[in-house]
């Protein structure tokens, strides 16, 4: 527990406005870091190649000029020399293609992995993942943190170098064409008229025209792809219990039911598929005809001024090549309108999902319980563990049990009893800090070591150790104590496998199970040790056994147990009936 006696109020937050997190406030953060120095090294090195790159370009487009002479003339002399010079221009792109890619590799994983780090920080931290899945404030965060972490980072780098390299192509070879093309003179009501730099006005305008009609005709593939995300996460979530619970469904024999579960949600995948398969196709008649159009355009608004003279063969395809770099540098738009989509699919997935990480955290609070409702956690520097007028409530509301006051002392044993759903396990959500529904205030001896054990306890895969030791690491335990606690627990044939990895869910049966946990609160020796439906699984020896070992092994540890077997009664002196609809629990 913090060493702290102010309260921590269980009041949720009011949620904020959803456009407070912006994709600016999701990409800024690595850039400002610790990894800032290294982050910006490879960033700077990368637009260092790509300016190297558009150099070499501009000389490449001054080649192509000389190349097409020398054919248009039959130049056997310039021809050899020309052809070397190509060698040597294509090696270095090859070169600079290479490392660019090698090194924006290594910077948008870098990224991923400290947006990832962050993350499941601020996930995993105050319990946002509990609250987030307990009140359905997000679906598949596991997505969320795996897929879209990666295409933020990588999308993100990707789209904004291959912006900054096409603005840097755009002004050089918009130069290139202003002079290479010169001016057009028209005739307009009798009168000449001179257009500077007439073909990057044409090629403006070509591409502006294009990228009009993409973003009329594709603007609701955006809702389209995130809703895309969405389905098809829950089809594989779905999948993943199937595999999660195979033995379970195996019993039941629901494979039938499970197929039309799936075939259920992928139906939803169909069609939102067809949605985007429906948009797709217009935005692939205007790419398709913006592409083959844009071979042959530049050529026939140059051919008046070639016809005239005034070009030759040579300069004509320098000035094709310098209007296709430009027109396609004015088309960056339409050319990356596909993944621009999917980014911003991606960055509304992530602002939902910082929001709820953050409007779910619990507000830090020094005022008291009062009539205006939520459950206060105070942290005192006393033993006892004790509730002030402590209500228990639904999410909307609705009122549950009333718990009153209770004093739960060191050592002490208490038996939590009442009918299925009056509130007993609530009660322990409400010890732990997880139920903020109700009223009054729960005062928690600072520093103590609260262990809860649920019916079926979290077991990790990986090591058996691991799994004991569970949720401190493997190595706070020393191997004898583990397989000591593990023979107490009747789990010898288990002891000489600690260093085995599993699926130990899987390998134990749910009484072995039950008898791990009761091992692992031997080895952590809990202040309070809370216990729901824990021994459940175990035959009436078993069960009494455990109970016998913890009055043994934590003869100072105060159990709070919620059963429903008779015989437990024998186990602890201290009862609390807990009775449903605000009725008084009776200790």
């Amino acid at each position: 527990m913090p060493p702290s006696t102010a309260p921590l109020s269980l009041r949720s937050h009011a949620p904020r406005d959803p456009h407070s997190v912006s994709a600016w406030s999701l990409i800024k953060p690595y850039w400002v870091s610790k990894e800032w120095r290294i982050a910006w090294t490879l960033l700077i090195a990368i637009i260092a190649m790509d300016l190297v790159t558009v150099r070499i370009t501009v000389f490449l487009n001054s080649w192509s000029a000389q190349f097409y002479n020398a054919l248009q003339t039959k130049d056997v002399r310039d021809f050899p020399h020309l052809m070397i010079v190509f060698s040597g221009i294509v090696a270095a792109l090859i070169v600079l293609f290479v490392y660019r890619r090698y090194l924006s590799q290594m910077l948008g994983f870098r990224w991923r992995q400290w947006l990832t780090d962050q993350f499941l920080r601020e996930w995993l931290g105050e319990r946002a993942f509990y609250r987030i899945e307990r009140d359905r404030l997000a679906d598949n965060p596991d997505q969320r943190i795996s897929d879209d972490l990666q295409s933020l980072a990588t999308t993100t780098l990707s789209l904004s170098l291959d912006l900054l390299s096409t603005v840097v192509t755009l002004v050089t070879f918009i130069f290139i064409l202003w002079t290479l093309a010169g001016a057009l003179t028209v005739t307009l009501g009798g009168k000449p008229l001179v257009v500077p730099g007439y073909m990057v006005w044409a090629a403006a305008l070509y591409a502006l025209g294009g990228s009009f009609v993409m973003q009329k005709l594709g603007h609701p593939l955006v809702s389209i792809n995130y809703q895309q995300q969405r389905v098809e996460a829950d089809f594989r979530f779905g999948l993943i219990r199937v595999r999660e619970n195979a033995e379970q469904i195996a019993f039941y024999d629901g494979m039938r039911t499970e197929e039309n579960n799936a075939k259920t949600i992928f139906a939803r995948i169909r069609d939102n598929w067809w949605r985007i398969m429906k948009y797709t196709k217009r935005l692939s008649f205007v790419l398709s005809f913006y592409s083959n159009i844009a071979f042959i355009f530049p050529i026939a608004v140059a051919a008046p001024k070639y016809f005239a003279g005034a070009y030759t063969m040579g300069v004509l395809m320098q000035v094709r090549s310098a209007f296709s770099t430009v027109s396609d540098s004015f088309s960056w738009f339409i050319n990356s309108y596909g993944t621009l989509v999917e980014w911003r699919a991606t960055v509304n997935r992530l602002r939902e999902f910082k929001r709820v990480i953050h409007t779910t955290h619990l507000k830090e609070s020094v005022l008291p319980a009062t009539e205006h409702g939520g459950i206060n956690l105070h942290f005192v520097d006393a033993p006892t563990l004790t509730t002030r007028g402590l209500k228990l409530a639904l999410p909307n509301g609705t009122p549950l049990t009333t718990i009153g006051d209770v004093a739960i002392e060191p050592g002490s044993r208490w038996l939590v009893r009442g009918a299925s759903g009056a509130g007993k396990s609530t009660l322990l959500r409400a010890f732990a800090g997880l139920w903020p529904f109700g009223d009054g205030a729960i005062d928690a001896p600072v520093d103590a070591h609260m262990m809860f054990v649920p019916q079926q306890s979290y077991l990790p895969i990986g090591t058996l150790k691991a799994a004991l030791a569970y949720p401190a690491p493997a190595d706070a335990y020393d191997d004898e104590a583990c397989r000591e606690a593990l023979r107490t627990c009747r789990l010898e044939d288990y002891a000489a496998r600690l260093a085995e990895s599993a699926h130990w869910t899987r390998v134990l049966s749910p009484g072995e199970q039950q008898r791990l946990a009761a091992a692992r609160v031997l080895l952590h020796k809990p202040d309070f040790l809370f216990l729901d439906e824990a021994t459940s699984a175990l035959d009436a020896e078993n069960e009494a056994r455990i109970y016998r070992l913890f009055d043994e092994h934590l003869p100072k540890t105060a159990i709070v147990s919620v059963a429903h077997r008779e015989a437990l009664a024998a186990f602890h002196p201290h009862t609390l009936e807990v009775e449903r609809s605000g009725e008084r629990a009776v200790a």
